[in-house]
């Protein structure tokens, strides 16, 4: 997957933002006072750009990740997003793929020729908790979408999906934990319990990262940075591959 950051910064708005990894991040390079200001980047045309011989830099089926060290309906960014919307169009021969908290702002946020959904974009919903997870999925299921993932990250309790986990509808969900030195610890039995509704659902599942602390048995590991993914990939509960190619 690609990343293309058209902005960066956020502001945090739920129990799932606590240890937010931009603002860790920022904080590592000298510069916290920014994770909260939302500001244009320089890749703000990335899908655009062109080779030495003006050949596309990023080929036809290249998946971009969009807006991962901000939220793509983040407030402050209203006023930029109508040409984010024409770069999507313009790279109908590529996939984008976002995630985001405010899934309430999105049907203000849409293209005028948006329909039921571009066939190029998947719109990732996060939810950390149950009060979240009742939040923001009824609002998530009405919406016009051909592509929709369901994000439990990080996953901070037990959570019931259930009546949310419609086959056809949510393509997938995915589950990671929190990371950092201050990461809340995940439940290697609360991913087990969402992968058997998602099983039972008929709904693709992955679990993608086990944060930095996972508790399994009973007892609590501390997992580095660089194994979180291949540690979550071991535990053979993923059905699913995220980063989709038939969209």
């Amino acid at each position: 997957m690609q990343m293309w950051n058209p902005w960066h910064g956020c502001h945090k708005i739920s129990e799932g933002c606590r240890h937010c990894y931009v603002y860790r991040e920022d904080a590592a390079f000298g510069t916290p006072e920014v994770s909260g200001m939302v500001r244009k980047t320089a890749s703000f045309d990335l899908p655009l750009r062109l080779d030495r011989r003006r050949n596309p830099k990023f080929p036809s089926g290249t998946l971009f990740g969009l807006c991962f060290t901000s939220d793509f309906l983040i407030e402050e960014a209203d006023a930029w997003r109508d040409e984010i919307w024409e770069i999507v169009r313009g790279r109908s021969d590529c996939s984008f793929v976002f995630f985001t908290k405010r899934i309430d702002r999105l049907a203000g946020c849409l293209p005028d020729d948006w329909g039921d959904g571009y066939d190029n974009v998947a719109v990732g919903c996060t939810v950390e908790n149950q009060s979240r997870a009742d939040q923001r999925l009824p609002l998530f299921l009405d919406l016009p979408l051909k592509h929709r993932l369901v994000i439990v990250a990080p996953m901070i309790e037990r959570i019931c999906l259930t009546p949310y986990l419609v086959p056809g509808l949510i393509e997938e969900v995915s589950v990671g934990g929190e990371s950092g030195k201050y990461a809340r610890t995940l439940d290697f039995e609360w991913v087990k319990d969402l992968w058997r509704q998602c099983m039972e659902c008929g709904v693709p599942f992955t679990f993608h990262q086990t944060g930095s602390y996972l508790m399994k048995d009973g007892r609590v590991y501390r997992i580095p940075r660089e194994h979180q993914h291949s540690q979550a990939k071991k535990a053979g509960l993923n059905t699913s591959v995220l980063h989709r190619k038939d969209m």
